[in-house]
């Protein structure tokens, strides 16, 4: 019926309420989880058709189909079954198991012959089922139908020659109304019997190929046919009788026929290939044809080339033409291919010259020379003349015997070495090596020191030499000071007899060590009280006081020298030049400095490890020593008053007039001398041995760049005189790029050594050598012979005559060391000279030799196992080709080696038994081809006949080569299936040799029965859901024919697809398997036709039905249909809020089901109609507790063993609004730090309302309040959403340091339902307020000023500062420094009191006013500080200040006034009569100024150290210096001082070892590059006056 037909009335039919069906909630329902295939309309309560009824796929076969279906109303509910009852219709044709099928017949089927046949099915049952069959009309079947059974009946035999396929149609019909009917396509094959061979398109095939064909090539295609068809008609080909060695070469393809290349075809090998094939059809019928395949030879063979002979070593001295060897070359080709051309490379002293046949005698061709070539490897080439030509090498090592005409060679010119000094005694200096180019003790090298003398004294006692390294070794320390190089002789000397030697220079250096101390030259090492520098008390910082002088005997780095303070009285007050040794001030001179300051200097090289020297320098901070407290009276009274200035007035005079004495003595001086002269009194001794620091010798490691004398200008009475240094005087100074740069080659200059590098040896060419090449030249070029006509001459020495060939005939397998005959006596040659010639037997090619000769009598004997079948096979003549050589001269002897056969192998044939299938119906007389035997032998040795063993059924018939098994009685095989024969072959040797083979023949059986099973039905049962590969049942049938016609297989007749893919049967053993699902509550039983098939397609069939037990293997299955959701919390208990169904597609007790809930929730379960429960509530509900509601519904059946499911509903409960908001924490804290920014966040309040939706949202709002006067609203806000509390302004924690405000959090309910929270403030410090100073105030006065008692010890309190912070804290804590003080070791301040005290006691020379400048500091982060100024005043009272005390003095003063005139005119005497002296000398015009000056150090004008100079970029002076000299006038002990430099373009030290004498001169505008350097005396005459 078409979907929504009107099946019936359901609502009348049933007495319902048309108008109620919706409210109820009317529908139909199935039973399980079957489709539902009709539905009510609500509306008018019609039962209507939903989906396709289709009763075959329903039901199947049954009689009777009934669809469960059940009506469902609610409120209240009820349940009503429905039973739909389907009616058949004809709507399905009869089908058969397929469209066609095929059938196969032997021809030879007896008239009657039945054939059964696979029945129609229709789905449809009654009189709509299948009700006959019908068979199209045709010559030879006919139809049987008995029930169920259909058979073809064969009415006429069948021939194959007429007709090979017959095609039948059989139609099944049905009973219904229209009639349907279904056809089947029935295709019979006549099968072939086999009496026909097959036969070849020809008897024999003939090809060539060319031999290395490529692997695959097809070479000959053989074709047979057969006359039968199918099995019988299909030939298959192989080789017959063939060797192994052939079926390696060749293969065959069995179904084509192609004969294709498998191997490798070599026409030196085998020339051509006899290839017997075999065409067999599909039942053993066979026949045979020959192939011959002829290989052509190509150019594939390279040459060989072979030395037979071999002169190694060949002495130097050999003369040109001599013979060293001889050669053989042979290609195993044919013709052309065969033709060699031998030569070898032109850049060697030999060459080839042909001999007999392919051999070549190699020659040498110049003289040798072993220390040129010690060995040759000469490469032989062979060409051959094949397209395209081939070519092979041969390479020979030849080498040249050594004679002694080489002395030893050293590989230097000379050799230096260098060691250093004081280095141990034996150890190395270095290595000579000379080299011999002889070989062996010819070249094996001894080394000695020739005989000398170094230094006056033998050089065995400085060096010796290893004999046979030539490592040479000190024998004593070296001594730099004591010399520095000198030169010896080494002799190399060879072994060689007589020996042959040579000679070489070693030139030794020694390198400097640092192995003296520095020697400081001033001060005196045994220095006294009266060398003490005085330094003026008014002397700055940076001014010379003196000057540390020191040398070193080494050279180089070694003698560069530092100068170090190690210890000083006070290390602050002096400093040292590094490299200088100028003692300077480093900062101004104090009255609070100790007067005696003693220095330590310590004075070091730069070697490694570095040397040094101490001494003590003694300095005395004073104007003059009469201030010296050791020379001073400090004790006198006002008795001694005016004696003492009595006293100093008589000593001002004596000193003005001894001065003047002194000036006018050096004024004659300097005008009678050209030189200067120093003339002082009490001066600073210089030693004799003086040495200037920054001196070096000249020997280009020093560290002077020149040497330096100076003049000195001094003016008396001055304090800003200058010292200056003029000129250089030296103009020899080297040059400092000629130190840096002198390298140890540079030192054999003095060895007369041009550049250092060694020049080229010359090769010494011995004598003979010469001699030989003249000699050779000279044979060469007269006459004007050139090397073709050399060639010539020695090819006449070398060419030899061949004689005749010799043969002889011998029979196969001869035993080893038989004598073939006697060579020497056939060839007429001498017995005695075989060794000597040095005979010997050869063969072609690389054949193996089979035949070798006796020197001794000159018997051939032979010498390896000769095989006539092996080496000629079935050739009919078979010829070894041998050579006999000798040599001195060279001759060559043909020799042929005839090997007769013997009968020595018997007939064998290619297999050992030969399988023959006949079939019983074969005719009399048929016959059977069999292969021929082979006999590896010839001729008469060869197989002569064949025998058979006598049988009933074959006879043999022999024709030539054809041997076939002729049928002389009918075989029958059921009396006999298998016949056993042999056959015999024989040769015709003496003695006769045989061999058999056996011939099983099997007799073939015809197709005539068909299976037939054992049981006509079978039955059984299975249980559902049975394991894959369950074996069900098994069907068995039997075949009463043999072979293929009686092998049976099994298959499934019509049977659905579905039914397929649970089961499976076994086309062998018949089992029925499950394969697939069983499911009982699908199908309850099942049946199936099996069919049974032979071999040759006659088949026959069986039921089997099998029957399906129930298992419980379905779980309860649980419907929800129906569900109130959600559910409001305030429903009261008992309301039904679903309604579920309980289903099981089980049977009988697997079908009863319990349903249950889970204890913990507050609903159950109420049974109602069948399997149906009413969900209701069993207490009240409350969202706020539980939201929602999983409920789990198990359902469990009554089966064993019980299944059980679950059905989980999700039920929500419904929100009201019956819960205020409540906040997280009681109260809130908020911590912010003063001077916030303005809108920064303080902290967040949360609250939590547990309703849901609009009921659950909070909304935040402060609460009215004021905050220090002013509205909460204007300090904070707050967010309404988040809770989120905001600064409205800046806080600040001097103002107030806390608050509290009230925050309240309201829902969106109706009504709305609220609550309150306190939010409590705190503000936090921050150092925002700088400390301030309370006290001194910071307006302070000089009234201001604190006293400080001029008794005040260390550690007194002098002062308090007093400051606060306004900051809280950290913040607040302060603490004190000094910053700025008048002394700054004076006074100290208490970090965290302020308190001010002094460092130490006060003294007198402390300044009376002191200003201390503080500064007060927080703790904050970043700290704030301020600062104050203390004035503080030692005194013990204010009268002692300066500005406080009366300007007028007493009459004490006056004495001091009469002293101070007497002395101003004591000193303008002496300056007058200074002035007077200074004009004298400017009249003396001289060329260099003269010194004078009262009490100076005196330093030599003219002093040069001896061989000491200055060296560039290496010196210690860094440049030019001017100096203020303070001078003391009127004492015997004053001293000229080193005081400051006025130079401000001093360089760096850095700079001024790189510097070059033409960058000084850019820095002084100097053009010449001269290192001298001019400078201005400055004359300070006018400001002193």
């Amino acid at each position: 019926m078409k979907r929504g037909s009107v099946v019936g009335n359901i609502a009348k039919d049933l007495g319902l309420e048309r108008s109620k069906l919706a409210s109820r909630k009317a529908r139909i329902d199935t039973e399980g989880n079957l489709k539902r295939h009709c539905d009510i309309n609500p509306n008018n309560g019609d039962l209507i058709v939903a989906a396709r009824i289709d009763r075959e796929g329903l039901c199947g076969k049954k009689a009777s189909c009934v669809i469960k279906h059940e009506l469902v109303l609610e409120n209240p509910l009820e349940l009503h079954r429905i039973s739909l009852h389907v009616e058949d219709i004809n709507d399905n044709s009869p089908n058969f198991n397929g469209d066609s099928i095929n059938i196969e017949i032997q021809e030879s089927v007896d008239k009657g012959a039945r054939f059964l046949m696979e029945e129609a099915h229709d789905a449809d049952v009654g009189q709509n089922s299948v009700q006959g069959y019908n068979l199209q009309k045709n010559d030879h079947f006919i139809l049987a139908v008995n029930g169920n059974s259909i058979e073809l009946v064969l009415d006429k035999e069948l021939d194959r020659e007429k007709q090979q396929e017959i095609n039948l149609l059989l139609i099944a019909t049905d009973g219904g109304f229209p009639q349907r009917s279904g056809t089947l396509a029935i295709h019979v094959n006549v099968l072939d019997a086999n009496d026909n061979s097959p036969v070849f398109s020809q008897a024999v095939y003939k090809a060539s190929l060319p031999e290395n064909t490529p692997l695959g090539t097809v070479v000959v295609t053989v074709s047979a046919t057969d006359a039968d068809d199918g099995i019988n008609g299909d030939v298959t080909y192989d080789f017959g009788h063939v060797s192994e060695d052939v079926k390696k070469i060749f293969s065959i393809d069995r179904k084509t026929g192609e004969i294709k290349v498998n191997g490798t075809i070599d026409f030196e090998t085998v020339a051509s290939f006899e290839l017997r094939i075999k065409a067999k059809d599909g039942l053993g019928l066979a026949s045979y044809t020959l192939v011959i395949v002829d290989i052509t030879d190509v150019n594939d063979n390279s040459p060989v080339i072979n030395l037979k002979s071999l002169t190694n070593s060949i002495p130097e001295d050999m003369p040109p033409g001599s013979d060293i060897g001889i050669i053989h070359v042979q290609d195993a080709d044919s013709e052309n291919n065969r033709q060699v051309h031998c030569f070898i490379q032109q850049n060697v002293p030999f060459k080839l010259i042909p001999s007999i046949k392919n051999y070549y005698s190699l020659v040498t061709t110049g003289e040798l020379d072993r220390e040129v070539v010690s060995d040759y490897n000469i490469t032989i080439t062979a060409i051959d003349e094949g397209s395209p030509p081939l070519s092979s090498f041969k390479h020979i090592q030849l080498s040249v015997a050594d004679i002694n005409d080489n002395p030893p060679v050293f590989e230097e010119q000379s050799y230096s070495a260098y060691v250093t000094e004081n280095k141990k005694p034996g150890s190395t200096l270095c290595s000579v090596t000379a080299r011999d180019p002889d070989w062996r003790q010819n070249g094996t090298v001894m080394y000695s020191l020739l005989p000398g003398e170094v230094n006056g004294a033998p050089v065995s006692s400085y060096l010796s030499i290893n004999g046979d390294t030539g490592v040479i070794h000190a024998v004593r320390s070296f001594d730099y000071e004591q010399f520095r190089s000198f030169q010896v002789h080494v002799m190399a000397r060879d072994n060689g007899v007589p020996p042959l030697s040579s000679n070489v220079t070693v030139s030794v250096f020694i390198s400097d060590v640092n192995d003296n101390s520095p020697q400081i030259l001033y001060p005196a090492p045994e220095g006294n009280s009266f060398m003490t520098e005085l330094v003026p008390k008014a002397a700055h910082g940076g001014s010379l006081v003196s000057k540390v002088i020191a040398v070193d005997a080494d050279s180089g780095q070694n003698a560069w020298l530092s100068y170090h303070i190690v210890k000083s009285s006070d290390p602050g007050l002096f400093t040292i030049g590094l490299h200088s040794g100028e003692i300077r001030t480093q900062r101004d001179i104090s009255e609070s400095d100790s007067m005696k300051q003693n220095l330590i200097v310590t004075v070091k090289d730069n070697g490694q490890p570095f040397l040094s020297a101490t001494c003590v320098m003694y300095l005395l901070i004073s104007d003059n020593l009469a201030e010296v407290p050791e020379l001073k009276d400090m004790s006198h009274d006002e008795n001694n008053s005016k004696l003492t200035s009595y006293l100093i007035i008589a000593l001002v005079s004596v000193s003005t007039f001894f001065l003047t004495f002194i000036i006018v003595i050096l004024g004659v001086r300097f005008c009678r001398k050209r030189k200067p002269r120093l003339l002082f009194d009490g001066a600073v001794a210089i030693p004799s041995a003086y040495l200037p620091p920054n001196y070096a010798e000249v020997d280009g490691t020093g560290t002077l760049r020149s040497a330096y004398n100076y003049d000195t200008y001094l003016t008396t009475g001055s304090r800003t005189s200058d010292f200056k240094f003029t000129r250089c005087y030296n103009d020899n100074t080297l040059a400092g790029d000629q130190t840096l740069t002198k390298s140890p080659t540079d030192f054999s200059d003095a060895f007369e050594c041009s550049d250092g590098s060694p020049e080229p040896r010359d090769i010494l060419i011995p004598p003979s050598f010469c001699r030989r090449m003249q000699s050779y030249i000279l044979v060469l070029l007269s006459n004007g012979l050139g090397l073709g006509k050399c060639s010539f001459v020695f090819l006449l020495f070398s060419v030899h005559s061949a004689c005749g060939d010799v043969s002889y005939s011998f029979p196969e397998e001869v035993k080893h060391g038989s004598i073939v005959g006697n060579i020497v006596k056939d060839l007429g040659l001498e017995m005695a000279k075989l060794s000597t010639r040095m005979a010997r037997i050869d063969t072609d090619d690389n054949d193996k030799r089979y035949c070798d000769i006796n020197l001794s009598n000159g018997d051939l004997i032979v010498s390896g196992r000769i095989d006539r079948e092996g080496l000629c096979g079935e050739k009919a003549s078979c010829v070894l080709k041998h050579e006999l050589v000798l040599e001195n001269p060279l001759e060559l002897h043909r020799i042929s080696l005839h090997v007769q056969d013997i009968n020595d192998n018997s007939p064998q044939f290619n297999e050992h038994l030969i399988a023959i299938e006949i079939r019983e119906s074969a005719v009399r007389g048929a016959r059977f081809l069999i292969e021929e035997a082979h006999d590896a032998d010839i001729g008469q040795n060869s197989v002569q006949r064949y025998n058979l063993k006598n049988n009933e059924h074959f006879i043999l018939a022999v024709d030539g080569n054809t041997v076939e098994l002729v049928l002389d009685k009918e075989l029958d095989r059921e009396k006999q299936k298998e016949i056993n024969l042999v056959l015999t072959a024989l040769d015709g040797g003496s003695p006769q040799r045989s061999g058999t083979v056996g011939i099983h023949v099997t007799v073939l059986d015809a197709n005539d029965n068909a299976p037939v099973f054992n049981q006509t039905f079978y039955q059984t049962s299975v249980r559902e859901n049975a394991p894959v590969d369950t074996v069900v049942v098994t069907v068995n049938a039997t075949d009463a024919d043999d072979g293929v016609n009686g092998e049976v297989t099994y298959d499934f007749g019509h049977v659905p697809e579905d039914v397929k893919n649970i089961f499976s049967i076994d086309r062998k053993t018949g089992e029925i398997r499950v394969i697939g699902t069983i499911d009982f509550e699908t199908v309850s039983s099942f049946e199936m036709r099996i069919r049974a098939k032979d071999g040759l397609g006659l088949s026959s069939y069986t039921k089997v039905v099998i029957i399906v037990t129930d298992v419980n293997d379905n779980a309860p299955v649980v419907n929800l249909k129906s569900l109130k959701n959600p559910i409001p919390e305030n429903v009261p208990p008992g309301t039904e809020v679903g309604i579920i169904n309980v289903q099981d597609r089980d049977s009988g007790n697997n079908r009863q089901v319990r349903c249950s809930l889970q204890q913990n929730v507050p609903f159950k379960l109420v049974p109602s109609i069948k399997n149906y429960y009413s969900l209701v509530t069993t207490d009240k509900l409350d969202r706020e507790l539980v939201s929602d509601y999983n409920i789990t519904i198990t359902a469990t059946d009554e089966g064993s063993p019980p299944l059980s499911s679950s059905k989980s509903v999700q039920l929500v409960v419904a929100d009201v609004n019956d819960n205020p908001p409540v906040f997280e924490e009681q109260s809130y804290s908020a911590y912010v730090t003063e001077n916030n920014k303005p809108g920064s966040a303080l902290c967040s309040v949360t609250a939590r309302d547990p309703d849901w939706r609009q009921n659950g949202t909070v909304i935040y709002s402060l609460l009215p309040g004021e905050v220090n006067g002013s509205p909460v609203s204007s300090y904070l806000s707050v967010n309404g959403d988040t809770g989120v509390i905001h600064a409205v302004r800046s806080l600040d924690y001097e103002q107030f340091r806390s608050f509290k405000v009230h925050v309240m959090a309201r829902d969106n309910g109706s009504p709305p339902l609220s609550s309150n929270v306190t939010v409590s403030v705190f503000i936090t410090d921050v150092n925002d307020n700088s400390p301030q100073i309370l006290y001194p105030a910071a307006e302070g006065n000089s009234f201001m000023t604190e006293m400080v008692p001029k008794a005040a010890h260390g550690a007194s309190l002098v002062s308090k500062v007093i400051a606060v912070d306004a900051d809280s804290g950290q913040n607040a804590w302060l603490s004190y420094h000094i910053v700025k003080s008048t002394d700054p070791g004076l006074f100290t301040i208490g970090l965290h009191s302020g308190e001010i005290r002094t460092q130490r006691d006060i003294s007198e020379s402390d300044s009376m006013k002191q200003n201390v400048i503080v500064a007060v500091t927080d703790n904050g982060q970043p700290s704030l500080s301020v600062t104050c100024t203390v004035y503080l005043l030692i005194s013990d009272n204010l009268a002692e200040v300066p500005e406080l005390k009366d300007i007028s003095y007493d009459e004490s003063n006056s004495k001091l006034t009469s002293y101070l005139i007497i002395a101003l005119v004591s000193v303008s005497a002496f300056f007058l009569t200074f002035i007077i002296i200074i004009l004298n000398v400017s009249f003396c015009r001289r060329r260099k100024p003269r010194l004078l000056f009262d009490g100076a150090v005196a330093m030599p004008s003219a002093y040069l150290p001896p061989n000491y100079a200055e060296v560039d970029g290496m010196g210690t002076l860094r440049s030019t210096y001017n100096y203020d000299a303070y001078l003391t006038t009127g004492s015997r002990t004053s001293d000229f001082k080193f005081a400051r430099s006025y130079n401000e373009n001093t360089l760096p030290a850095d700079q001024t070892l790189v510097k070059s004498p033409a960058e000084f001169a850019e820095i002084f505008g100097e053009s010449d590059g001269s290192p001298e350097v001019r400078l201005e005396v400055t004359n300070r005459f006018n400001q002193c006056v």
